[in-house]
């Protein structure tokens, strides 16, 4: 190999002409047919021969002589029919070199010209043999199906992307016929690869194939204008939920959890109450029950009771015995696994367990008969707890109100008023052992009939939330001791101190309140108890809402299990639950958390351009931290010159935009 010689080399999936200007320690420097000057090592060369070109020549010359070679190579391909040698050849399974290749091909006078040209056939039809330097291996009958089919398969990828790119280029740009006649099927195909890329992105197994498609159509693999595709082609609605879909959460049950819960019911109404909820159990369908709830309610899961004799109370809080109907493996209960917990949404909700248990033979309503587990709690006038009862039981309840029928009758209604006292009692206690109560409004979205979300804010601290809270507390926290002093694993819950404390009691303002709770620490789940700070007790667990939550259904089947009705989970068993419900009680959180933000800022979207208050929570670099009091949400506010504002601080502001679906919100002085 020396200076002029005529040498080929691929670039960019093409043979390129080229003869040799210069070399220097095998790196050579090339005159290409394209008229361009390269550098390259001499390995990358895919064919050379002592053909030599005059440099003395001009570089028009040499370059129309590269063009004049090149064509006649390429002239020469056609005579090479690679398919034909490769049925005569490959039963050999050998190497075969350049040389006798090329004699194969044209067995009269092979020249360089000849040589390249099988090179070229070659390179060009990379089916039937392995190209390996100046030597050719046939492949076996099996690797070429194989490497057939995956030339198809990669055919077939690129018409996707092509068609593709060209398709949803077309629909950004709103015209009403896609350019290409794609088949439904087609538009289907292209769809499944862009709807996981869209809601996972590089999580997604598309997302190569799908950044492709979307780098054609000129745009980017979060860009809102392909939602906006989707929606106008009806794969999602405008207000489509895309957690849902993005986490894969199931809005129905399967089929054979919905025979088994079937069953469940029909078996409990059609059986008398003695074989249906067995004979352990303490007769209380006298006792006046009360359930509080939500008007929207329909999943009663606990009721109170109250009796008052000479210097004490007794305190009743009864929680539906799920553990009683759904039992453990069952298809139900491995479908409550799954799904952890019940997901509440303004739009809609999703129970953890199929409604005819959840709302109907679950659900502690009025005038049912049902079993339960009841707490009683003997308290003495002063508040005092003087005994703790924890018993099977049947119950009726008598009354179901809203917090907003307590909120009305509190004064004139002697039951609810002892239940609220004790509730009051009860949180002082909390709080003179250190318990941070953090007390701010809280948002209830919802949406109608017509789609429009509607606010109100809710106070939390209005008697009859007030007295469910602390009762439900209460109740869990007993339980946490009657299942500590059985050593009965559970999920117990605990909380380290917080970070810092900016109020005593529970005397903060809202800045103060919403401050603190970004000082709480997380937090944790463990099998054995441990003190919760911010609670000020010193166990505690859920059990008051097993429709609601797996965790409370696996607490309350160990209260259960020390009071003879089941069998306890092992510290090993409770351990892996905490650690896979955990997971996806996170998804669940992340779920709601994002629903209920959507249709907040969908409510303010019809409010731009109004003014509304807020507070200064701190200052960063180029904006205030703000929250919004009228929705308790926090944002920024951009610095104003010749404006300084400290935390705390009221202000009125404006707001400028608002996009729920892309989570926008801004808003600037008013």
């Amino acid at each position: 190999m020396e200076v002029g010689n005529i040498v080929e080399f691929i670039d960019r999936q093409k043979m390129v002409c080229a003869v040799i200007l210069e070399i220097k320690k095998l790196r050579l420097r090339l005159l290409t047919e394209a008229n361009c000057e390269v550098k390259l090592s001499a390995d990358r060369l895919s064919h050379r021969c002592d053909h030599h070109l005059d440099l003395s020549m001009s570089r028009e010359r040499l370059v129309a002589n590269l063009k004049e070679v090149s064509s006649r190579r390429k002239a020469l391909i056609d005579h090479v029919d690679v398919k034909e040698l490769w049925e005569i050849l490959n039963s050999e399974q050998e190497w075969i070199d350049l040389e006798t290749m090329t004699e194969f091909c044209f067995p009269e006078n092979p020249s360089a010209d000849h040589e390249s040209a099988v090179v070229r056939a070659f390179f060009d039809n990379r089916l039937y043999f392995k190209f390996n330097g100046s030597r050719f291996f046939p492949h076996s009958e099996e690797k070429v199906i194989q490497l057939d089919q995956q030339q198809k398969e990669n055919a077939r990828i690129e018409r996707v992307v092509a068609n593709g790119s060209r398709w949803i280029k077309h629909l950004i740009q709103n015209e009403t016929l896609p350019p290409l006649n794609l088949s439904a099927e087609e538009q289907k195909d292209i769809m499944e690869i862009l709807k996981p890329v869209y809601l996972n992105q590089k999580e997604s197994r598309y997302y190569s194939l799908g950044k492709r498609i979307l780098r054609g159509a000129g745009i980017g693999v979060g860009d809102s204008r392909l939602l906006q595709v989707f929606i106008n082609l009806g794969v999602w609605g405008k207000d489509e939920n895309l957690d849902l879909i993005r986490f894969g959460v199931s809005i129905d049950f399967p089929e054979k959890v919905k025979e088994s819960a079937e069953k469940l019911v029909k078996d409990a109404y059609y059986s008398n109450a003695e074989i249906t909820y067995g004979t352990k159990r303490v007769n209380l369908t006298d006792l006046p029950l009360i359930t509080i709830d939500g008007q929207a309610t329909l999943d009663y899961d606990d009721a109170l009771s109250i009796e008052k004799s000479n210097d004490h109370y007794r305190l009743g809080i009864h929680i539906s015995d799920v553990g009683h109907f759904i039992k453990k493996e069952s298809p139900v209960d491995q479908e409550a696994i799954h799904r952890a917990s019940s997901i509440y949404m303004p739009d809609r909700k999703i129970p953890m367990i199929p409604p005819g248990l959840a709302e109907g033979l679950c659900s502690l309503k009025a005038g049912e008969l049902r079993p339960a587990i009841s707490t009683f709690v003997q308290i003495g006038t002063y508040g005092n707890i003087v005994d703790v009862e924890v018993v099977p039981s049947l119950i009726t309840v008598q009354r179901q109100l809203s917090y907003y029928d307590v909120n009305t009758v509190t004064e004139e209604d002697e039951e609810i008023r002892m239940l609220y006292d004790i509730a009051k009692q009860f949180r002082q206690k909390r709080l003179t052992q250190g318990a941070l109560q953090i007390t701010l409004p809280e948002i209830n979205i919802w949406v109608d009939q017509e789609g429009n979300p509607a606010v109100s804010k809710v106070n939390r601290e209005s008697p009859g939330r007030m007295l469910v809270a602390e009762l439900m507390i209460m109740a869990n926290w007993l339980m946490a001791r009657f299942l500590n002093d059985h050593q009965v694993p559970a999920i117990f819950r605990s909380q380290p101190e917080p970070r810092g404390r900016l109020f005593k009691n529970n005397e903060g303002t809202l800045y103060q309140n919403w401050a603190q709770r970004k000082l709480l620490n997380r937090f944790s789940l463990a099998h054995g108890a441990n003190h919760h700070a911010g609670l000020g007790l010193e166990a505690y667990v859920t059990a008051t809402s097993p429709i609601r939550k797996y965790f409370d259904l696996v607490t309350q089947r160990q209260i259960r299990a020390v009071l003879g009705l089941d069998k306890p989970y092992t510290k090993e068993e409770i351990n892996y639950l905490i650690q896979t419900l955990s997971v996806t009680m996170g998804v669940v959180s992340r779920i709601q958390y994002n629903r209920n933000r959507y249709w907040l800022l969908k409510h303010i979207e019809n409010l731009i351009g109004e003014r509304t208050e807020a507070i200064v929570i701190s200052k960063k670099r180029n904006a205030y931290s703000i929250l919004l009091k009228d929705f308790m949400l926090e944002c920024d506010l951009p610095l104003s010159s010749g404006i300084d504002l400290k935390p705390e601080d009221l202000v009125r502001v404006k707001i400028q935009h608002v996009n729920a679906r892309n989570d926008i919100i801004s808003v600037f002085i008013g």
